[in-house]
């Protein structure tokens, strides 16, 4: 499949919100589904991408998925430390899963994080998102479980580095 990575256009910010509010809502991330405050973040990629770069992978038009990429001291920064980069908010498509597009988006993040010249790159995922963490593994990323957090008490996010 040929993929375009490349920075989301505004034109595009609706339609990533939405896929990125599905990919969650689909998976059954979300405690409250429709009416979980955490889905209107997810859908608001106007507001991250002016405080972050987000990227978007996309095919002959498309958009397949996107990554919300936070450069170092980036308000959207959950738990990057001084000089880590992080990466938030992978989604892919339904339709567009297990071809390599999520694998793109995270090695477009990697690529950012290494033209900035920081030595890490650091991400958060939910327990249940096995997917992504076998991905995460693959390309290098180790657990970090001193790190893990809970942005809500019912939720602990693991977090993961990968040294650059």
């Amino acid at each position: 499949m040929d993929i375009e990575i490349r920075a989301a256009l505004p034109a595009e910010y609706a339609e990533l919100g939405e896929i990125t509010g599905q990919a969650y809502t689909g998976d059954g991330l979300l405690d409250l589904n429709e009416d979980d405050h955490y889905l209107n973040v997810l859908r608001d990629v106007a507001g991250r991408a002016g405080h972050g770069e987000v990227i978007v992978a996309a095919r002959d038009g498309e958009v397949l998925g996107g990554v919300t990429f936070a450069a170092p001291g980036s308000p959207l920064a959950d738990i990057a430390g001084p000089g880590e980069a992080e990466f938030r908010m992978l989604a892919v498509a339904s339709a567009a899963r297990g071809k390599g597009v999520g694998e793109a988006l995270v090695r477009a993040c990697v690529d950012r994080a290494r033209a900035l010249g920081v030595p890490a790159l650091v991400l958060s995922t939910q327990p249940a998102m096995l997917g992504a963490q076998r991905l995460y593994g693959r390309l290098g990323f180790v657990r970090t479980p001193e790190r893990d957090w809970a942005p809500i008490p019912a939720l602990t996010l693991l977090t993961y580095r990968l040294e650059l």
